[in-house]
């Protein structure tokens, strides 16, 4: 028995609240059980040295987490003079994912800068972030579209994020922290809405797990993303 009481194939309840903010060109609040995530689309018209003149478009992301998105306060990292590592390392993962799912051409020569704010945490925040992510890309992409800023749609695939894991000995869908903390192998797949495979982070957390487990744990993330997806799709028409 999860200690939620769901099915071992059963999501969380799934919320999204779009146009959140005023201000951005895209936002969304999403709420994956007791994790809740606010996502925000900034437009500029430049992009990175790197890629300057290239014609190409550029997706970046920021994250971050509230003093008291978790069960004690942390320090705003600001106070503290640096990111931590896992701060880093998440938003260069949201970053790298949201950018595999976009038509880099079509976006034109652009930056589009995701902001991912954790307000609660009770786990799965990255893969929030990512889903909610795309969602208020998305959005942003569609008033360019609106505006003749560009022809062709740059996103016609969606990318959403899900967590898997093996807690009490069973393959299990969509993590919350109680089962975070004691699963024996946890991931997170990241997968477009065609099913492609972006990006998979797998580790054991105790216990080792075989093939027939991370085929049990690949059909459930493809079962979770692609309810995902529907949502996406439904809020961004």
């Amino acid at each position: 028995m999860r200690p939620s009481g769901r099915k071992l194939d059963e999501m969380r309840a799934v919320s999204v609240d779009t146009d959140f903010t005023k201000h951005a060109e895209g936002s969304a609040l999403i709420k994956m059980g007791g994790t809740h995530v606010l996502c925000t689309a900034t437009i500029e018209d430049r992009v990175p040295p790197f890629i300057k003149g290239s014609g190409l478009g550029w997706v970046t992301a920021e994250y971050g987490m509230l003093p008291r998105a978790t069960n004690t306060r942390m320090r705003r990292e600001a106070a503290m003079g640096k990111q931590g590592g896992r701060t880093v390392e998440i938003q260069r993962l949201i970053g790298r994912a949201l950018r595999a799912g976009v038509d880099r051409s079509a976006l034109g020569e652009r930056q589009i800068t995701i902001d991912c704010d954790v307000l609660q945490a009770d786990g799965g925040t990255r893969c929030a972030s990512i889903t909610g992510g795309w969602i208020a890309l998305k959005l942003a992409v569609n008033k360019l579209m609106k505006a003749g800023d560009v022809v062709n749609d740059p996103l016609a695939d969606p990318v959403a994020a899900i967590s898997c894991g093996i807690y009490a000995g069973q393959s299990v869908l969509d993590l919350d922290y109680p089962e975070d903390s004691e699963a024996g192998v946890d991931g997170n797949f990241i997968m477009t809405g065609t099913g492609r495979l972006i990006e998979i982070q797998m580790s054991a957390e105790g216990s080792t797990y075989s093939r027939d487990q991370m085929n049990q744990l690949m059909d459930l993330a493809e079962k979770g993303v692609s309810e995902l997806v529907e949502i996406q799709k439904a809020v961004t028409k």
